[in-house]
């Protein structure tokens, strides 16, 4: 069966581009990460606020799923290293603050829908995401954000399952270090989603928008 075309997948009318983690307290001035941090904002920030302009301007359905940390910690995991480890850095995720708040420079509008989670390792299980996309019937999810060790790996099995198109512009995801996350894209996720870059989808946006 051949692969649909780009421009097929990303009608902007069943089409939501979703953030993972786009935060103050995990890629912005509050990072617990600030090697992963560094790394987000070398290229993806920069491309994940073009594809945001672009995709407002076509009316594809914008998410923002963050992580939040209750101040007691209650709700949160706590049966994995990284989840361990995650209590001693120094960011600050309680609802409201400005760790648990989208950067912004990626300039919410009153439009995007914004997805919260005190749990898991991705926006699939941790949020009413899954829903609230079925809801306005999408069928294609545009993912971006952090991290591609983490979370965007399992966004995108967790998509898979659920019988969603995903589609990877590569240059707007980070991992640390670069080249494992390169080579996760290449050698994982390359096989589940449609891996492309921010102006190939920007670009399909321009001509949906155009025809």
């Amino acid at each position: 069966m051949p692969q649909p075309r780009l421009q097929e997948l990303l009608n902007p009318a069943t089409t939501a581009l979703v953030t993972q983690e786009c935060q103050g307290g995990v890629i912005g001035a509050q990072a617990g990460l600030p090697m992963l941090a560094d790394e987000a904002r070398r290229e993806a920030v920069p491309n994940i606020a073009t594809l945001l302009e672009a995709a407002h301007a076509a009316g594809v359905t914008v998410v923002h799923c963050l992580i939040e940390r209750r101040p007691d910690g209650r709700g949160a995991n706590t049966n994995a290293r990284l989840f361990m480890a995650g209590k001693s850095f120094p960011s600050d995720l309680t609802p409201g603050s400005p760790g648990a708040s989208l950067l912004p420079e990626l300039g919410q509008q009153p439009s995007d829908i914004v997805l919260t989670r005190l749990h898991g390792v991705g926006p699939m299980t941790g949020t009413d995401l899954d829903s609230v996309l079925r809801n306005l019937n999408i069928r294609t999810i545009v993912g971006v954000g952090v991290s591609v060790n983490v979370a965007i790996t399992n966004f995108v099995m967790d998509a898979v399952n659920r019988s969603y198109q995903f589609v990877l512009p590569r240059d707007a995801v980070s991992g640390y270090p670069r080249e494992y996350a390169e080579s996760v894209i290449d050698n994982t996720l390359a096989l589940l989603a449609t891996v492309t870059t921010t102006d190939a989808v920007v670009a399909a946006w321009k001509e949906s928008a155009a025809g």
